[in-house]
């Protein structure tokens, strides 16, 4: 059946989740980043968590999602034909270890386009004094199904990024994705989709193998950008966006370009990358990565 728009009307609890040290860290761990940032219980300034993490909390409530989608009629099947599309996340702070956070998602758009329905999600999560911490706007798309005729846009898209053109030599890191990289990922990061572990259901859902989750590509990219052009310092990191396109199968190796940054009118300098897989095809394409200072 078509994707109703019926969807726009899901209603999902908000999620509560209690952000504890041992996840913030496993989270990084599992990407292979051992910036001092998020395990150094010594510092001065207290452990924070990688820039990509608000993805963790994020998680239970588009399973939330899935499984509302069948009071609208639409099934298990169907439900997952969704792919992620793309990923844009806007930092307010990064999330800390002790940090009570609650997370809402609303369905803000839900459009036509060639390969399928795409359903535009956004997510807030705020702490427990009711200040926001991320907002992601990110797109799904239904592959084969089409919606029920009617578009709905977006109503508060976000800002387009200024300065996103690539200028001058990227710097460019190589990384090696272990055979059980998803694995790890998934536990990790508390991100739960068999598409990722099981082979059985990854062949049902018409994909080679296993793949590694987007958001760990993702993860890999940011990684790249705090080495190259925030000095390691991933506080910086205000806003990562991204499209998502080729697999990452395991094992193999990613090529990360980093580009030089722009700064923009408003203070921030703007640096774009891109995630390329082991066939040199883009796994991350028109990554963005604004970079200023937060309030921490």
């Amino acid at each position: 059946m078509p994707v109703p728009s019926a969807l726009l009307d899901l209603a999902v609890d908000p999620v509560i989740h209690d952000i504890d040290l041992r996840w913030t860290m496993a989270y990084a761990a599992a990407l292979g980043d051992h910036n001092d940032r998020y395990f150094d219980t010594m510092r001065s300034n207290t452990v924070v968590a990688h820039p990509l993490f608000s993805v963790c909390p994020e998680w239970n409530a588009i399973v939330a999602s899935r499984s509302q989608s069948s009071t609208i009629g639409m099934t298990t099947a169907e439900v997952l034909t969704g792919v992620h599309a793309t990923h844009d996340v806007t930092i307010h702070r990064l999330v800390r270890p002790g940090d009570r956070l609650t997370t809402q998602l609303q369905i803000v758009a839900l459009t036509d386009i060639g390969p399928g329905a795409k359903a535009t999600t956004r997510l807030i999560t705020t702490d427990a004094d009711g200040q926001e911490v991320t907002a992601t706007t990110q797109d799904a798309i239904y592959l084969g199904i089409p919606t029920d005729g009617t578009d709905h846009l977006d109503p508060m898209p976000p800002t387009v990024i200024a300065g996103s053109n690539r200028t001058g030599d990227p710097t460019t890191f190589s990384i090696d994705i272990a055979a059980g990289a998803a694995h790890t990922y998934t536990d990790c990061a508390r991100i739960w989709n068999p598409i990722h572990t099981d082979r059985a259901v990854a062949r049902a859902a018409g994909l080679p193998d296993i793949i590694l989750h987007g958001t760990a590509t993702l993860a890999h990219g940011v990684t790249a950008v705090v080495n190259a052009r925030a000095n390691g310092r991933p506080e910086l990191v205000r806003r990562i966006a991204g499209r998502f396109a080729a697999m990452v199968r395991m094992p193999s190796m990613i090529t990360i370009n980093v580009w030089p940054g722009t700064l923009t009118p408003d203070g921030t300098t703007t640096v774009p990358f891109e995630v390329l897989n082991a066939q040199g095809d883009a796994a991350v394409r028109d990554g963005l990565i604004v970079l200023g200072e937060l309030r921490e």
